[in-house]
């Protein structure tokens, strides 16, 4: 195997494979997780009933999504975290040509082309009311020849929102195309309820939402996730989907966040409170311009100097990673992404911003 065909994966939370640092000495900017961890019980390995087999079917995040959002069991399908569905769905529903957003979660298009799909990109830009979609007349003749829509809400790494309603009139005037749905970072909307397309998959069968407890509940080890989708879908995808894939610890821990809704609120209101807090700190920064901020995390674009480098070498000197986005495309002039943590946290994050940009000497980027 040679250097080029190994495929590696370009992951905010691992520094140290490019900064050779100790990850666990950084205050971690770059990965979109909660800042609270949910009270969970501390139970010993054997209370997890490691030698028994799990489920078949994943049973107990099965049991949390009809619990916690009173949807039908047989709209859910229980997976290894959100990535097993989007690699599952182009190869299961055999799409031909996917469009995706640009810039977005690699992962879309990476699983359309291994599945034999042509790519096609719905670029959003910073001119756009800042990576907003293009209006819906745009989006209806860019689908025209594909069969497939991968989006996510609110989309990552831009942080910006997909009208829910864009893609219901799309689903509509389309109804032989797929329109698929990540919305991993939802529930930190204040409308969520109101937002989710989960309820409407049973009306719209080609309407199917990517769903993971990762990003909510800052579970990244578990892998936890989700698709939910009109039973006969569901049904196909079965078809595709290797059993036993979501295991005894996963299941168990899906079922305690059914008594977290205590757990929720709290992370609802930091995240507000803090999103609002941060962008009123940063309104007038010469170096740093926000974009985005719908979700739990902030793109961003520096401009305190030509190279984002100087960004990213300053705030590791003060023990803060962030996300560097120029490998996404559309990002490449100094974007980066930032996560929003604990109080105390994002103050330590805003002072060091505020130092630089007092240091900074070139604010010639615009």
């Amino acid at each position: 195997m040679t250097m080029k065909s190994i495929y590696y994966h370009e992951h905010g939370g691992t520094p140290e494979r490019r900064f050779a640092v100790n990850p666990e000495e950084l205050l971690d900017f770059s990965v979109n997780i909660s800042p609270l961890f949910p009270p969970l019980e501390n139970r010993l390995l054997d209370t997890y009933a490691l030698d028994r087999y799990p489920s078949v079917d994943g049973r107990g995040i099965i049991d949390f999504y009809a619990g916690r959002f009173q949807l039908h069991r047989s709209t859910i399908l229980a997976l290894n975290g959100a990535t097993e569905g989007i690699y599952l769905l182009p190869r299961a529903l055999g799409f031909r040509r996917m469009m995706v957003l640009s810039p977005t979660f690699y992962e879309y298009e990476r699983a359309g082309r291994l599945a034999g799909a042509a790519i096609g990109f719905i670029r959003l830009t910073p001119d756009n009311g800042g990576f907003l979609l293009p209006r819906l007349e745009e989006l209806a003749a860019m689908l025209e020849d594909a069969d497939a829509f991968f989006a996510a809400n609110p989309n990552n790494p831009t942080g910006t929102v997909v009208p829910p309603e864009i893609i219901l009139a799309l689903a509509s005037r389309f109804p032989d195309k797929w329109f698929l749905v990540d919305e991993a970072f939802l529930q930190y909307s204040t409308n969520y309820h109101d937002t989710t397309l989960m309820n409407m998959v049973t009306a719209m069968k080609n309407i199917v939402v990517i769903q993971s407890l990762t990003k909510f509940y800052a579970l990244p080890g578990l892998r936890l996730g989700a698709l939910i989708a009109h039973p006969e879908v569901i049904t196909r995808l079965l078809e595709y989907k290797e059993p036993w894939s979501v295991n005894t610890i996963a299941e168990t821990v899906a079922r305690e966040l059914l008594a977290c809704r205590a757990y929720e609120t709290a992370v609802c209101d930091l995240v507000l409170s803090e999103r609002g807090r941060i962008t009123q700190a940063l309104s007038d920064n010469r170096a740093i311009k926000l974009a985005g901020g719908a979700a739990n995390f902030f793109l961003a674009r520096w401009q305190g100097s030509a190279n984002l480098d100087d960004l990213l070498n300053a705030l590791l000197q003060q023990g803060i990673y962030v996300r560097d986005c120029r490998n996404f495309a559309g990002l490449e002039e100094n974007y980066f992404r930032f996560a929003i943590r604990t109080p105390e946290e994002n103050t330590r994050l805003l002072d060091v911003f505020q130092h630089l940009t007092e240091q900074s000497v070139d604010l010639s980027v615009s």
